[in-house]
């Protein structure tokens, strides 16, 4: 008989609670690894996961954990797991990939901590219009001259607008906008309506707005990548600040 679990998200504003039910085995963590990586797309202040109810089948399944962690590092979110039982926080501890994922044994604690952890973050929602390219590059540079960041501004100005201006010219669709501060890095993050992957080529004008495409995003962050996201994709980029 094949294992089952379920997955219940709950945006217990600012935080992003998951509560898991179920056999967590190997056959289950793909779900799990889904359900997760789809809570993050929001960008919330923090993700805890909710172990009370697992029964961990196979230790291996717990690198699902660690796999949203890195993800979530990508997202400037942090993941907290809470109320494991007394043997999955052992399989925890003794796993050296899940050692870097914060285990707590009370939930409530958990996300009360995680919601008061302050995260600088600005957010825009903006039409696939010409002017995106523009009120996407003010929205980062007064985020970086809110918190501070005069080195970062005009190469997170840059990469902003290219990511904007790929969704302008390719996808075609809205697009919520997330500029986010988790030092030691600047996290930008574009998420639109379109699941065709993001190109890295950009415009035949190389000088106009939004026209270096993705080769530039190349040269300017230190990471970046594409991820689905509901029905379309997440781009992302994190250039380091000082």
């Amino acid at each position: 008989m094949s294992s089952r679990i379920t997955c219940d998200v709950r945006a217990t504003a600012p935080v992003a609670l998951v509560r898991l039910s179920g056999a967590l085995d190997l056959g289950t963590m793909r779900s799990v690894h889904q359900t997760l990586s789809d809570a993050l797309v929001d960008q919330p202040e923090a993700l805890v996961i909710d172990m009370a109810e697992v029964n961990v089948k196979d230790p291996l399944a717990l690198s699902v954990f660690a796999a949203t962690a890195r993800r979530a590092e990508e997202w400037a979110v942090p993941v907290v797991l809470c109320s494991p039982s007394p043997i999955a926080a052992r399989w925890l501890t003794q796993t050296t990939t899940c050692r870097v994922v914060p285990v707590s044994s009370n939930c409530a604690e958990a996300t009360r901590v995680a919601g008061a952890t302050a995260t600088l973050r600005m957010r825009a929602r903006l039409e696939p219009v010409a002017e995106a390219c523009r009120r996407a590059r003010e929205l980062v540079t007064d985020a970086c001259t809110r918190w501070n960041l005069p080195d970062t501004s005009g190469p997170a100005a840059l990469v902003l607008s290219e990511l904007v201006g790929n969704v302008v010219r390719h996808a075609g669709t809205p697009m919520q906008v997330t500029v986010t501060l988790r030092r030691p890095y600047l996290h930008l993050a574009v998420v639109d309506g379109s699941s065709a992957q993001a190109r890295p080529g950009g415009g035949t004008d190389l000088h106009a707005e939004g026209g270096r495409g993705l080769l530039l995003v190349r040269e300017l962050a230190q990471r970046w990548g594409s991820v689905p996201a509901g029905q379309g994709k997440a781009v992302w980029a994190m250039l380091p600040v000082t």
